[in-house]
């Protein structure tokens, strides 16, 4: 058996690397706070990444796998686990999903974080060889490239999508998260479907945006400015509450195409959930979407934003109707491979140790 102390152990990115028939890798469950402590959105810090807790559990595990959810830590605090794995000769691993932040606007407290975490870790893994490259000219380190495993389950991943309805393009502004630069990409989307037969613009948005008690993420001018949007041909605005898991998968099955509106990012869940839907993706250039999965690739980036690309991939995918889907089989063949490959990785990495 292997024990892994894994951060976070309950996301279903995580859930979805164990084999689905059982094997000898087990995955602490994550500690919830006593507090009850959040922070917005419903989520805790991770209780293992606070100082001590490795000290105090060491026992428990065999190897400690970072995932993602130091957002709200330092790289000083970063530091003194990776100190207190190295007093207990217990081996790290850590899964690079972000390069850079999506909640962070600028990139360096995060590219301090992974100045710590990416050197010290024994074993690396990322998603897509893009980043595998990114890592080896930055830190000099070879990482092992995994897919990402399916998101939605096999209910709603053979569920057949409706062949009838408008050709509806999706943006889901969420509570306008510091990566995301909306309105070049809404002024096109627009403008484009409204020079296509049966195009909607469907824009969904979090209700908190204009919660002046939300001090968080209250935004009442990018909120007015979003519902402006409404007052033209062919767009849809909605403003609602968090979806619900099965929520988010109606309305991404309810959608043709979903496009990323982010200036800069890695990679992306949202997209995988799309791909087990049958629901098109359009998303930017800046980090390695399009290495991730098939989908539409427009230029947008920190520093680019090319509206004719955009405009393109959306009349290309409006004339094809060319929507990428996974199977079910495909899906559980690339999870049994990624259990296999993840076992591996640990009892390397723990040899790595045992025979130091």
């Amino acid at each position: 058996m292997i024990r892994v102390a894994s951060v976070p152990a309950s996301h279903v990115y995580v859930r979805h690397l164990a084999c689905p028939a059982g094997d000898d890798v087990i995955r602490l469950t994550d500690p919830v706070p006593a507090d009850g402590r959040t922070v917005p959105g419903g989520w805790w810090p991770p209780l293992m990444l606070e100082s001590g807790w490795v000290s105090h559990h060491h026992k428990e595990f065999d190897v400690f796998h970072i995932h993602f959810g130091f957002d709200a830590i330092g790289a000083e605090q970063l530091q003194d686990v990776v100190a207190e794995l190295g007093e207990h000769d217990k081996p790290l691993v850590y899964t690079v999903h972000d390069l850079r932040n999506p909640h962070h606007r600028t990139p360096g407290e995060h590219h301090k974080q992974l100045d710590v975490v990416v050197p010290a870790a024994d074993e690396l893994i990322t998603l897509t060889r893009g980043a595998a490259e990114q890592i080896r000219r930055r830190w000099g380190r070879e990482t092992t490239v995994l897919p990402h495993p399916h998101v939605v389950e096999r209910h709603w991943l053979e569920r057949p999508r409706r062949d009838e309805g408008p050709f509806v393009v999706g943006v889901h502004a969420k509570s306008l998260r510091a990566n995301m630069d909306l309105f070049p990409v809404l002024d096109t989307l627009a403008e484009t479907v409204q020079s296509l037969p049966d195009a909607i613009l469907q824009i969904d948005v979090h209700d908190e945006i204009f919660d002046p008690d939300d001090a968080y993420w209250y935004n009442p001018d990018a909120g007015s400015r979003i519902l402006q949007y409404g007052e033209q041909p062919q767009v849809d605005v909605r403003v609602h509450p968090y979806f619900s898991d099965n929520e988010l998968w109606q309305y991404l099955s309810d959608l043709s195409v979903s496009v990323l509106p982010y200036r800069f990012g890695t990679h992306s869940g949202w997209l995988e959930a799309c791909f087990d839907l049958g629901t098109a993706v359009v998303a930017p250039s800046c980090g390695f979407y399009g290495e991730q999965r098939p989908c539409g690739v427009y230029t947008f980036d920190e520093n680019t934003f090319d509206a004719g690309s955009l405009a393109r991939r959306i009349r290309e995918l409006h004339e094809s109707r060319n929507f990428p889907r996974a199977g079910w089989s495909q899906r559980m063949d690339e999870r049994r491979a990624l259990a296999r490959a993840h076992r591996d990785i640990y009892l390397r990495a723990m040899g790595g140790r045992n025979g130091s």
